[in-house]
């Protein structure tokens, strides 16, 4: 489904944070992508989404070259990808209901559709009580929770995890991760970015490790370490 072909990212000044990466992923897969801070986990999924282009190589959705899209196709390519970040950008003065709701206004959703599908993703994310509570009312673990059903609204082909829980308490970290392993279980791709250890030991699931951008590593399944 997503193959990286020879990617190289380089910024100005000569400095080489993608080096030869060559990745494939399938439909359905649970990934983790894994390594310390500046090992270029965020710049591949800059990639991966086209924010950024790389300096060298190929990515393919299917068959599709995405580095080769035009600027006017680059919105239904992100309507396929649901985005998580650590940093939970929810609306404060909008009741989580409304959060979700702006989101696929947004995407040019009816009314309609819009009246049905967010009870189901309140309920998969286990927040069916909360959708008339503001963020300033949820934990921090809820308001993760939030931002995870407004990132399924688009029905994405792939769900991207970056950091989501490096803000979150033990208790929350794992109501988390277990909620991207349902949603995987759901058919939805998952690629979870993180550099903790103990979460990917937890899950087993498979681990692509980048040092130094470069793939060191890719284990089916196992532990984490470097």
């Amino acid at each position: 489904m997503i193959k990286f072909k020879n990617v190289y990212k380089i910024y100005p000044g000569d400095f080489l944070v993608l080096d030869d990466i060559n990745l494939e992923i399938e439909k359905g897969e649970f990934v983790s992508l894994v390594g310390q801070s500046g090992a270029g986990k965020t710049t591949l999924i800059k990639l991966l989404i086209r924010e950024e282009l790389p300096s060298k190589g190929k990515i393919f959705w299917g068959s599709e070259d995405i580095t080769k899209l035009h600027h006017r196709d680059l919105p239904n390519l992100r309507r396929r990808i649901g985005m998580v970040f650590q940093d939970i950008n929810l609306l404060s003065q909008k009741t989580v209901w409304e959060n979700i709701s702006f989101v696929m206004e947004v995407a040019g959703r009816e009314n309609e559709e819009i009246e049905n599908e967010i009870p189901e993703l309140l309920k998969i994310v286990g927040l069916e009580k909360c959708g008339d509570k503001f963020p300033h009312q949820l934990s921090g673990g809820e308001k993760q929770r939030v931002a995870l059903a407004r990132a399924l609204a688009h029905q994405p082909d792939i769900l991207i995890a970056d950091e989501p829980t490096g803000n979150l308490d033990i208790l929350s970290t794992w109501d988390v991760i277990q909620l991207l392993l349902k949603i995987n279980e759901f058919g939805t791709t998952v690629i979870l970015a993180t550099h903790n250890k103990d979460i990917i030991n937890q899950i087993n699931k498979r681990v692509v490790t980048l040092d130094q951008g470069r793939i060191i590593r890719d284990k089916e399944k196992g532990k984490y370490s470097l």
